[in-house]
């Protein structure tokens, strides 16, 4: 299992650190472009959630990203240094009358790219898992699918030529 980790002040302008440490990830894991999207959106929303809303936006304090390959998939993990919060009492973000402000948005949609999402020492960490086995569903598909297509033109090249 690798491990890496990045350690940032919290200002939203150190956001180009988080980007370059996901680009560079997903190059080594040879992740695609779907998948890029997914993991990039998640990891940033949940860094301004550490930023803005765990750390208060106060530059003092650190916000920790890490990663670690496991078998089950690529784990990220965003951690402030702040109180922490009720995770389990989020406002709905698609009830537009009972959240008119969308608070709980970002979560919603981290839940929504993500395979799976917890929260540990008390909502003062996220972890966003990106199951391995669906990235690599699709690139079996994706072959099989171009080995299907090379067989059949190369039968109905054969059956041209008798």
């Amino acid at each position: 299992m690798k491990k890496r980790s990045l350690k940032v002040k919290s200002v939203i302008s150190e956001v180009h650190k988080l980007e370059k440490f996901v680009e560079e990830l997903c190059d080594e894991y040879n992740i695609n472009n779907s998948y890029f999207g997914n993991i990039l959106l998640s990891l940033t929303e949940a860094f301004e959630n550490a930023i803005f809303h765990g750390n208060g936006s106060d530059a003092s304090k650190i916000v920790s990203i890490s990663f670690e390959s496991r078998p089950k998939g690529l784990l990220f993990q965003v951690q402030d240094e702040g109180k922490g919060f009720d995770y389990q009492n989020v406002p709905d973000a698609t009830d537009v009358e009972g959240n008119p402000d969308k608070k709980g948005s970002g979560l919603f949609m981290i839940r929504a790219l993500a395979d799976e999402v917890n929260f540990i020492d008390k909502g003062r960490c996220i972890q966003i898992l990106f199951y391995i086995s669906s990235i690599n569903q699709q690139i079996a598909i994706d072959r099989i699918q171009s080995l299907q297509d090379f067989i059949k033109t190369g039968k109905e090249e054969k059956a041209k030529k008798a």
